[in-house]
């Protein structure tokens, strides 16, 4: 079943597609924020920072793509991947923080998994 089918309705699909993108932009501002503050340093410990990478940027990836209806998995994996790259980038300026790309690697992982699962239970329910 497709989300037109579920959602038949173009003002409910904006909705939920307008939810979707405002609890990714929520996630987004929480994620950059609590990495700019101490508590992050060493908030979790290696090697479980990598599933806490893959976990919260699935959410994003998933929330993103939801947001597009399913589909543009590679746009919603892009844009996830955008804010990991931020996100890295911001720990250079952060003391305690350390940038990595094998956190990089986990933002990715997560971000294309969640993205192209949408897509896949998509085109099957066509």
């Amino acid at each position: 079943m497709h989300i037109d089918t579920l959602i038949a309705s173009p003002r409910l699909r904006a909705l939920f597609a307008g939810l979707c993108f405002a609890a990714a932009g929520v996630l987004v501002i929480g994620l950059l924020g609590i990495g700019a503050t101490p508590v992050a340093v060493g908030l979790v410990n290696e090697p479980w920072d990598k599933l806490a990478h893959l976990a919260t940027f699935a959410v994003l990836g998933g929330l993103l793509a939801a947001g597009f209806g399913g589909g543009r998995p590679w746009l919603a994996t892009a844009l996830a991947l955008s804010v990991g790259i931020a996100d890295e980038g911001l720990q250079l300026f952060h003391p305690g923080r350390q940038a990595g790309w094998d956190d990089l690697a986990a933002d990715l992982a997560g971000a294309a998994l969640a993205a192209l699962a949408l897509w896949f239970f998509r085109e099957k329910w066509r």
